[in-house]
């Protein structure tokens, strides 16, 4: 279809049956607007075209694994109904040409791709890597343009990163018609965000991003993790997930960020291993009293978490598949609980005065109390500032984000769902 027959298909509800899968049958509406809107962005800079198609990555949200995936441990996350889209055709041009809303255009020659250090920490980079890590791994790639735009917010904890590089995958897996499955996209955009992007990351963001719905990972092998996907409907069931943004000054984290893989593997060296997934908890406490001279308590303590997260992690994934929502939640509150108490990564002691997640939590957990349905709330993604989640029955979603945004400002909570569906082609 060209731009004025696919507007008209969407306009006719003839997707609506799809956006209600990804967004809920309440935001239909408007994201037949959002995807009628891309329609316009794409001709406004490539001029109109035949054989448009339509493209969905969601974002992602860390259930419970909190910190562990740097010493090859286990995690627990989800996909949510805030998505990047995209309006894409095939071409002869020899280059990929992507033009995000707010963004300046990315240009990628694909005969031209090589690693480069001035152009880490850019989309430029990422769709390099993205490209050349599906050709060297034997799949078919090609030039496209394409116009995106996402609700992924930046600095949301809800990786807008990672769902962009998943994009340049899904795209490209569709348009070429490469037979490449979703867990093996995700490891081509941590090896982009490796090599081309220039950060070390984990595998976390961009499978839950790619796979969709709950899915839990062993990374026991980084280079296999283990995914799983409990077949759970948290939105059957009449709840949502509410992520509520402080608003915290994430400046001059990066010290705290690093303090945690480092600590553990601190613990993990005394025993003569390189990660703390070789190491047990009796291990751990036999040595408390040379760990304490050797690596300092909060050092322990983190080792202790990790250990005890593990083990929560399998239990929560096993409550999805048995539908046991009290059981998950329980999990959820003693994941959290374990993060404030042991990893300590709910506040920067650089600056105690500043505690948003604190307070957050504590108004939090003051409200949940009032309600009479298992619900959970904890700290969200890498902490020390920024955001907190919270399940709750969604006729308890409004009173709680009116209560939220009078604390930290207007439209700090959002109120999501858990969507079902990773990277998709949607038309």
């Amino acid at each position: 279809m060209n731009s004025v027959q696919l507007k008209q298909y969407v306009a006719s509800g003839n997707l609506d049956a799809v956006l209600t899968d990804l967004y809920g049958a309440d935001k239909v509406s408007y994201q037949r607007e959002r995807y009628i809107e891309a329609i316009d962005g794409f001709v406004e800079n490539y001029g109109d075209a035949e054989d448009l198609r339509l493209f969905s990555v969601p974002g992602r949200s860390e259930i419970s694994g909190n910190h562990t995936d740097h010493n090859h441990g286990k995690v627990l996350a989800a996909s949510i109904n805030l998505d990047i889209i995209a309006v894409a055709r095939k071409t002869d041009s020899g280059y990929v040409n992507i033009k995000s809303k707010g963004y300046d255009a990315d240009n990628v020659k694909i005969a031209d791709i090589k690693v480069d250090p001035d152009k880490f920490f850019t989309s430029f980079a990422v769709i390099e890597g993205m490209c050349e890590g599906l050709e060297s791994s034997g799949y078919k790639i090609g030039s496209f343009d394409a116009y995106t735009t996402s609700d992924v917010l930046k600095g949301s904890g809800l990786s807008s990163s990672a769902a962009f590089e998943v994009m340049v995958g899904n795209i490209m897996r569709t348009l070429y018609e490469n037979d490449v499955d979703d867990v093996t996209i995700a490891k081509l955009a941590q090896y982009a965000e490796n090599k081309y992007f220039g950060k070390p990351c984990g595998l976390m963001d961009q499978t839950a991003c790619a796979v969709g719905g709950f899915i839990s990972i062993d990374f026991a092998d980084p280079k296999n993790p283990i995914v799983g996907k409990p077949a759970f409907d948290l939105s059957a069931l009449g709840y949502s997930l509410c992520i509520v943004n402080t608003g915290g000054n994430h400046a001059d984290l990066n010290a705290d960020y690093a303090s945690v893989p480092a600590e553990m593997k601190a613990v993990a060296a005394h025993f003569g291993k390189e990660v703390l997934r070789e190491v047990s908890l009796d291990q751990i406490v036999s040595a408390i009293p040379e760990l304490r001279e050797k690596t300092g308590d909060r050092a322990i303590m983190r080792a202790i978490h990790f250990v005890n997260e593990n083990a929560r992690v399998t239990a929560q994934a096993k409550a999805l598949e048995n539908g046991d929502l009290s059981a998950f939640f329980d999990g959820v509150r003693a994941s959290g609980n374990s993060s404030f108490k042991y990893l300590q990564n709910v506040y920067t002691v650089k600056n105690v005065e500043e505690q948003g997640l604190s307070l957050a939590l504590a108004v939090t957990e003051d409200f949940l109390a009032t309600l009479d349905m298992p619900c959970a709330c904890r700290v969200h993604g890498g902490g020390f500032a920024g955001t907190i989640q919270a399940f709750m029955p969604e006729s308890a979603t409004a009173e709680y984000a009116k209560l939220m945004d009078k604390v930290f400002g207007e439209g700090a909570t959002y109120v999501l769902r858990i969507r079902n569906k990773g990277a998709v082609c949607v038309y």
